[in-house]
């Protein structure tokens, strides 16, 4: 029997490990690997993170789309942000009378007193920022990022006082935020996370005269 120490990390593992790449682990599946793990952990748990990723993010790809070029666009990409300045001042008059919109006093007076006036630019931010999250998602890149960002969103719709996808979008999301190491192995994150990995451990010794510390095989009786 033989005990791998990871003086790195510290951790210990005598368990078996399925390697995807430098720098990322993803546990094989056991008859004692508990659900939470083989959920967040396990390469065949990676499909349902395909799907759900694949599910919200055309949901937000399709938002940004009618902002840009369809439906929406004449109140946000073309429109000077008039639906963005529609949306912020019912907010702010729901809230006003009680039946609605933003729920908080210190949410509306921010609506009024900084969304309505930039209006303009923040329709575009929002255009862009609903078309990146969506692609990103898509191809699994940065799945956890995109997703935080997604439910910021989600999150400043539902205290201006829109329901609609947005509980389901951020309950999606936040599964994926939990799982990030896992979401986007069926996607370009298998690739590009070991790269970051490498490139911040590789900055984090330039100048310090430290050396990695290879993993040492420890033989126990």
């Amino acid at each position: 029997m033989t005990l791998t120490l990871d003086f790195l990390k510290g951790n210990v593992s005598d368990g078996p490990v399925a390697t995807q790449g430098p720098g990322t682990r993803l546990e094989a599946p056991s008859g004692n690997l508990r659900f939470a793990d083989w959920l967040y952990r396990s390469k065949a748990a990676a499909v349902v993170w395909l799907v759900a990723r694949v599910w919200l993010g055309y949901g937000w790809i399709n938002a940004g789309y009618q902002k840009l070029w369809g439906s929406e666009k004449a109140g946000f990409w073309n429109g000077g942000g008039a639906g963005v300045k529609g949306f912020a001042t019912a907010g702010v008059a729901g809230s006003a009378t009680g039946k609605g919109g933003a729920s908080y006093g210190w949410w509306a007076a921010f609506l009024h007193n900084f969304v309505v006036p930039n209006a303009s630019w923040i329709a575009k931010l929002i255009t862009i920022s609903e078309l990146v999250i969506g692609a990103l998602l898509i191809v699994g890149l940065f799945t956890g990022a995109a997703a935080l960002v997604g439910i910021a969103l989600n999150v400043i719709y539902m205290f201006t006082g829109s329901a609609g996808v947005n509980p389901a979008y951020a309950i999606v999301s936040v599964f994926l935020i939990l799982a990030w190491r896992n979401a986007g192995y069926l996607g370009l994150d298998r690739y590009a996370l070991p790269q970051l990995r490498s490139l911040f451990h590789r900055g984090g010794h330039v100048g310090t005269g430290a050396r990695h510390v290879p993993r040492a095989v420890v033989p126990v009786a």
